[in-house]
């Protein structure tokens, strides 16, 4: 059976196609594009016009892309921006008007599909956390083997995160000094010991990118590769006198609008690592998306 499994974020939308037979999941293409869904959200409640047209015309390719695939089954969900957004309704209209049907899935179940796919891949060791971090919210997913047994999903989104905190270009010590402090206090309620924590994401990937040199993007030399604690400080130190335009023509792992919210995403990997006290983490390509079709073979039993 061919598969194609649409994640429609706060920030990127992202499209998995694969091949599952006898419970195997063989990927075969992958797809990526940043739309800012939630640009502007948190002030005024809606998705912008020029945002849904935009993420629109990302799912037109997708599903071309899917079709001459071959595809048997197409899956999408919309997760914190389409759950939030006063006009989230108008939307999931016009993504039905060009034929995709969406499941707007619940933070736990947004957590609890990216452990699946975590666990289905990597198979850590122990107790572990699971780290899914978006533009809208953060999914903490704790378990062992394939069940999660404690999900919260906080409000610490990358894009809420820069709108609300890093206010110039580069910010100041201070504006990353004032996230670094609501991000400590916001998930301190979350400690707990844990034999391994694996991060999710756009910025965690591309930090591994950044470290090993790894250009144009290839998911098989990021999933699954670790990144130290000094090495996730040493790129918030780099990148944080840079202005953001500047980010992605020095360093062309990172995508231009990924520069401009790479800081948050930075930062609050370290606090993580911090609260946790780990030195290190896993670093997981596999995501939402790639969940949704482990999700298929468990509901084919």
């Amino acid at each position: 059976m061919r598969v194609a499994a649409i994640d429609i974020g706060s920030y990127s939308v992202r499209m998995t196609l694969a091949e599952v037979e006898n419970g195997n999941i063989r990927i075969l293409k992958e797809f990526g594009r940043i739309t800012s869904l939630a640009s502007s959200l948190k002030e005024t409640g809606r998705l912008r016009k020029d945002r849904i047209e935009e993420t629109l015309r990302v799912l037109e390719d997708y599903l071309r892309e899917a079709k001459k695939f071959g595809s048997d089954k197409i899956v999408a969900v919309g997760t914190e921006a389409i759950r939030k957004a006063e006009n989230s309704a108008d939307f999931l209209s016009e993504v039905k008007r060009i034929g995709l049907e969406v499941e707007v899935i619940t933070p736990e179940e947004e957590g609890r599909i990216s452990f699946l796919a975590v666990a289905y891949s990597l198979r850590p060791r122990g107790f572990f956390l699971v780290v899914d971090q978006g533009g809208g919210s953060t999914e903490f997913v704790f378990g062992r083997g394939k069940d999660p047994e404690e999900v919260a999903s906080l409000p610490l989104g990358i894009v809420g995160l820069t709108e609300r905190f890093l206010r110039t270009d580069p910010p100041k010590d201070q504006e990353l000094e004032d996230m670094r402090s609501y991000i400590r206090e916001t998930i301190k309620p979350l400690r707990k010991e844990v034999d391994e924590i694996v991060g999710l994401g756009g910025t965690i990937t591309t930090l591994v990118a950044l470290q090993k040199g790894v250009y144009p993007y290839d998911p098989a030399k990021v999933h699954g590769e670790v990144l130290r604690y000094e090495d996730v400080l040493y790129w918030l130190e780099t990148l944080r006198s840079i202005p953001a335009k500047e980010r992605s023509k020095r360093f062309p792992q990172v995508e231009d609008r990924r520069a401009e919210v790479i800081l948050s995403g930075i930062v609050m990997f370290l606090e993580i690592l911090d609260l946790f006290k780990k030195d290190s983490l896993r670093v997981s390509d596999w995501g939402l998306k790639h969940g949704l079709i482990v999700r298929i073979i468990l509901n084919q039993r």
